[in-house]
């Protein structure tokens, strides 16, 4: 028969009860969300975000490095925030609160407290927002923040999991009514009718060990390179993108490999009404790009300048460029804003890098978005693809050749009427 406990030993385990429920409770919080799953409210535990010891991380971020040698810092805080992080305290504000429940709930292992010092959602969001767009070595990165290498490798990487998952919307292609508005501005800014974006591609730079150098990645300029092709709309705003495929691959060949091209050509993209152009003729709707791709009946591209054009050509030649170079634009804009993908990567994971640029392109989506005017002075000054050749395509659509030569008849009229009234 086990003994029995003495009234004392029973007041203390009472006493010990008491203290276990009460460092639980202050421990875990509780928050009822609404989920409907068949009609029933589910309860859930959401790990409460821990309370940072410093009393702002963006005072201590600025004091240390708003002089640091190297930086051009304005003296102003507020632009100041703009050159460090790229946008303005209330984009910044909006992009925690998409990743901040992932941040929250799902933190790196060992993150939440690391050398004495809780780490806010902001300074998280504020560590990878930095290490994206300054592209410096996550060493240096750290330092200005006060955390370790290994650190900010972490973050970088949570926030670009979260923002990824929670972001996905801002980059989507335009539903009609949208649409609508985007072949509204091509017309009016570049006088092309029923055009729906601009297209173009761009190489992000690596070093590779020897055993990953295979052909397949080694580009026409004998580097190594991962492709992004983007589609963007008359506000420079990305509206397709792919990415992932190696570099030794031709624009147009990026171009077949993309989910853009495959709808296009099934017709269940770019498949909205056509456009009169008076006499007859029609343009369906399409994108334009440059001379790396094929000339097809939703693809349109500049005729070559190596034979005699006509006045007409000329016309839809500049007309074309001007339109075109928004897409060029937009990648030195991309690539100078978020300057990891403008520098030559050391030996990055290429299952993870496309994430990387992913979530680069949701970056400038966002900033757009929520109204922040992007930069142009962040853009890179060359091209964003300096030191590569273009590439010629020959390919050559008939129905996409006769679409063009139905744009340039009607911009030649269009011009005759603005000359004789």
């Amino acid at each position: 028969m086990a003994p029995s406990s003495s009234p004392l030993q029973q007041k203390k385990s009472k006493k010990k009860t008491k203290k276990k429920k009460k460092i639980k409770k202050h421990n875990l919080k509780k928050h009822k969300h609404q989920l409907h799953d068949h009609d029933h409210d589910v309860t859930t535990l959401v790990p409460v975000e821990p309370r940072t010891s410093e009393t702002d991380w963006w005072v201590s971020f600025w004091h240390k490095n708003s002089t640091a040698p190297g930086y051009n810092v304005p003296g102003d805080e507020e632009q100041g925030f703009k050159y460090f992080f790229r946008m303005s305290k209330t984009t910044f504000e909006y992009i925690c609160s998409l990743v901040r429940e992932d941040l929250i709930s799902r933190p790196p292992s060992g993150l939440i407290n690391i050398e004495g010092r809780l780490l806010s959602v902001e300074k998280q969001v504020a560590i990878a927002l930095r290490r994206l767009a300054s592209g410096e070595s996550q060493v240096s990165v750290g330092a200005s923040f006060g955390v370790g290498q290994s650190t900010v490798s972490q973050v970088t990487w949570r926030f670009i999991e979260a923002l990824e998952e929670r972001a996905r919307h801002h980059l989507n292609w335009p539903d009609f009514h949208r649409m609508q508005q985007i072949k509204q501005g091509f017309e009016v800014s570049f006088g092309l009718p029923n055009c729906c974006g601009a297209i173009d591609a761009t190489h992000i730079l690596m070093t590779l060990p020897a055993v990953q150098t295979s052909d397949d990645w080694c580009d026409q300029e004998k580097n190594y390179s991962m492709l992004v092709q983007g589609i963007v709309d008359h506000e420079m705003r990305f509206i397709d993108m792919i990415t992932g495929l190696p570099g030794g691959m031709t624009f147009s060949r990026l171009l077949k490999c993309s989910a853009f091209f495959r709808l296009s050509e099934k017709g269940e993209r770019l498949n909205g009404d056509d456009r009169s152009l008076g006499g007859g003729d029609v343009i369906r709707e399409y994108v334009v790009g440059g001379c790396s791709y094929p000339l097809l009946p939703w693809l349109m591209t500049p005729y070559e300048t190596d034979n005699v054009m006509s006045d007409s050509q000329s016309i839809f030649n500049h007309k074309h460029r001007d339109a075109r170079l928004l897409a060029v634009r937009t990648f030195s804009l991309l690539k100078g804003s978020w300057r990891i993908l403008s520098k030559v990567m050391w030996r990055p994971d290429k299952m993870k890098l496309p994430s990387i640029i992913l979530t680069c392109c949701l970056l400038h989506n966002i900033i757009i978005d929520c109204g922040d005017k992007l930069d142009p002075k962040v853009a890179l000054s060359d091209h964003h693809d300096s030191g590569y050749q273009e590439q010629h395509c020959k390919q050559v659509d008939p129905s996409g050749r006769t679409a063009r030569e139905n744009l340039a008849k009607y911009f030649q009229h269009d011009m005759q009427l603005d000359i004789y009234g």
